[in-house]
């Protein structure tokens, strides 16, 4: 009698254990998925261009891969639990079983042809999503060169000769070529929606290619701290239409600003640009200056100077 009671109160509280961890779980479970509705509209699972949409796809097949073993094992697990609990009596005990050839090759051979399948996609997916591969257009790419700096990115457009900070705008329908440097720290430049992410270090170039399908705005970032104005360091990246391109274009050149050696000097300093700045004007081969000064002592940058 005292056993049965027993198992009749230690049954009672496993069954308000369970029921307490279900409750916890599921308001930990629609906390993050409210929480996570935003993220999810910025990131790449909310694609607005073919790399973020590569990037997705790439995702959703590795989920799906995963779901192979996952699956089974979140259905076996109760099943088993439940079938070898300790009051079934019925249930086969076989104290000296020790092999099974159809348990080894499923155990084993499931994972391995996972893992191979997953290499077949990661080795396509990284060839195809090569952030120096051009992106196939019937439009010549767009080039723009970015300098990172601390904390704001400057972006010159030697075509069209202006630049601008923390603002980059660009025609839909038609590839960017960015060349990345960094006139700083190691920094990393990502615009979720449209691609991944790709190093900004100084003396060296870096290029990501990226392209939007639609007119909008969307969040560019540093995603490599580098010192108390990391939080900051972030830019819109607007996708507009080429007319409006074309116009936003005579607008900067309208501008009196003009981004000369004394001008970066003090763009270069460590600051946070609380709005986005313009240029009408660029010093010639700025972009260039700014990496050969890490490979020849700074003369470029000298030179350009002492010639201002």
């Amino acid at each position: 009698m005292a056993a049965s009671m027993f198992d009749v109160l230690r049954s009672k509280k496993i069954h308000q254990l369970l029921a307490t961890t279900v409750r916890r779980a599921s308001v930990a479970l629609a906390s993050l998925l409210v929480s996570g509705c935003t993220p999810i509209g910025l990131g790449f699972l909310n694609p607005a261009g073919p790399v973020a949409a590569s990037q997705r796809d790439l995702f959703v097949n590795v989920i799906l891969l995963m779901l192979v073993v996952i699956i089974p094992v979140f259905i076996l697990m109760p099943l088993i639990a439940w079938r070898y609990r300790y009051k079934n009596r019925s249930a086969l005990y076989r104290p000296n079983w020790t092999f099974s050839w159809p348990l080894e090759i499923l155990i084993w051979g499931v994972p391995v042809v996972i893992v191979a399948t997953l290499s077949v996609f990661v080795w396509r997916a990284t060839h195809h999503l090569d952030p120096y591969r051009a992106i196939a257009s019937n439009k010549p790419a767009l080039e723009i060169q970015v300098v990172g700096l601390d904390w704001k990115w400057l972006f010159i457009y030697p075509d069209q000769r202006i630049a601008t900070v923390n603002e980059l705008v660009f025609p839909v329908d038609q590839s960017i070529r960015l060349l990345i440097t960094s006139d700083t720290v190691l920094q990393s430049l990502m615009i979720p929606r449209l691609g991944g992410q790709i190093y900004a270090m100084a003396g060296m170039r870096t290029e990501l290619n990226l392209k939007s399908d639609a007119p909008g705005i969307f969040t560019g970032e540093n995603t490599q701290y580098n010192g108390k104005g990391f939080q900051d360091q972030k830019f819109k990246a607007v996708a507009v239409s080429p007319d409006e391109f074309s116009a936003w274009i005579s607008r900067v050149q309208a501008l009196p600003t003009r981004l000369d050696v004394a001008r970066y000097a003090e763009l270069s300093q460590k600051s946070v640009t609380p709005t986005p700045l313009f240029f009408s004007k660029v010093e010639p081969g700025l972009f260039d200056k700014v990496i050969a000064r890490y490979h020849h002592g700074g003369t470029a940058m000298q030179a350009m100077t002492a010639n201002d």
